[in-house]
């Protein structure tokens, strides 16, 4: 069986990864089963320097905000900023403060640098302004993107006023209350103001849609691609507002599965600029359901991976990552049934495996399933080898 599984390991190159595939897929997404480990995110920098050097990839997204992504974008294509301040500014989720985040915004500046626009290397986040414990106002987005229509088209056009925008939306923090993720009373999510604001939200897009053939020769494309961003944005929030002030059974997997379309639209619209590299957990990249247990609830949702790979077809890969051991946080050698158990006897530190392969080595002896001793790490399904095109395995992650 270990020789027959070895079979199948290869170390973990760009070059690898595109055997194991029929042709170079426009997304190509590599999942993590924990945050926060330097060790995984080296291992990402090294997987995106060789599909930009030998394969011709040209962007990134990570699982972080997309309206604050601009702001690290900015930086690697036009130097704007410092490297301390947009590791401040330009990361949600306390991401900022990675060495391995820290490491490719330098790679990337310094490979940008001389080189033309059309060559350059990008950054985008595809995550919503969320956290797990709020979620933001849709202020910034909403207005960046009247701002944007108000310079260019007719003012009869516009549904509202900047004005008209600010007095609905009131202060930011009636929006960003910590205490309503869990108690939906708190949420203004369904008021009045935030059920005029939808419909103006979707009379804005509607407006930047029917506006297009205008605003991509007056303004530049990137204007328009951000005020597209904006619009989604927006939208999208109101959304996940609306479904916050929600009291039936259904409340978290409706906030689950707009949080991970709202990651769907924007990886969708970074796709068509060329081929693009994703970095996220596995359980949002997945193309099987994605489930999770809240308070002891089970939660089951289409994520964005299986939302993408719905639209893209073979031009979506998906490469998950399971790990050894975790042993700062409690997570030992794993158990020799299951499949991290399996890989663990072999001696490499890290190797990418033909999932589908796997599956068929394994044969008949289906193994058990791993159940982490620690709510932060997920451990692999073996019922979803089929689904994937690619194993990543890393024997033992050490402290960061």
């Amino acid at each position: 069986m270990a020789t027959d599984i070895k079979d199948t390991a290869h170390a973990v190159e760009a070059a690898a990864v595109m055997r194991l595939l029929p042709a170079r897929p426009r997304m190509l997404a590599l999942g993590e089963p924990t945050h926060g480990e330097d060790a995984l995110l080296d291992l990402r920098n090294e997987l995106f320097r060789q599909l930009v050097e030998q394969e011709g990839y040209r962007t990134i997204a990570i699982e972080s905000d997309c309206l604050m992504g601009l702001v690290v974008d900015d930086h690697v294509t036009s130097g704007t900023g410092t490297l301390d301040e947009v590791m401040e500014h330009g990361f949600s989720h306390g991401w900022g403060a990675f060495s391995g985040n820290r490491e490719l915004v330098r790679w990337m500046r310094d490979y940008n640098e001389g080189r033309p626009a059309s060559e350059q290397v990008r950054f985008a986040g595809f995550d919503g302004p969320l956290e797990i414990a709020a979620a933001a106002s849709p202020r910034q987005a909403l207005t960046a993107l009247h701002r944007y229509l108000a310079a260019e088209v007719d003012a009869d056009l516009l549904p509202c006023t900047a004005e008209t925008l600010d007095r609905l939306f009131g202060t930011d923090d009636r929006w960003s209350d910590p205490a309503a993720m869990m108690d939906p009373t708190r949420s203004v999510g369904q008021s009045v103001e935030a059920r005029r604001l939808r419909v103006l939200a979707d009379d804005l897009v509607a407006l930047l849609d029917t506006q297009t053939p205008h605003l991509i020769t007056a303004t530049p494309r990137a204007d328009w691609d951000r005020a597209c961003l904006y619009g989604r944005t927006a939208t999208g929030l109101l959304r996940y507002h609306h479904w916050m002030a929600d009291t039936s059974p259904a409340r978290m997997t409706r906030l689950a599965s707009v949080r991970d379309q709202m990651m769907a639209h924007n990886l969708l619209a970074v796709a068509e600029r060329g081929p693009v590299f994703v970095h996220a957990h596995n359980t949002h990249l997945q193309r099987a359901k994605s489930t999770v247990r809240m308070g002891g609830t089970p939660l089951e949702w289409w994520g964005a991976g299986a939302l993408v790979s719905a639209r893209l077809g073979a031009e979506y890969a998906f490469v998950a990552t399971a790990l050894g051991t975790i042993r700062h946080q409690g997570v030992d050698t794993p158990p020799p049934d299951t499949v991290e158990g399996l890989l663990y006897t072999l001696p490499e530190d890290r190797y990418l495996l033909d999932a589908r392969r796997l599956a068929t080595a394994l044969g008949d002896v289906w193994p058990a399933a791993r159940v982490s001793p620690w709510f932060g790490y997920a451990a692999l399904d073996p019922a979803h080898l089929a689904d994937i095109d690619g194993l990543v395995f890393v024997r033992d992650v050490p402290r960061s």
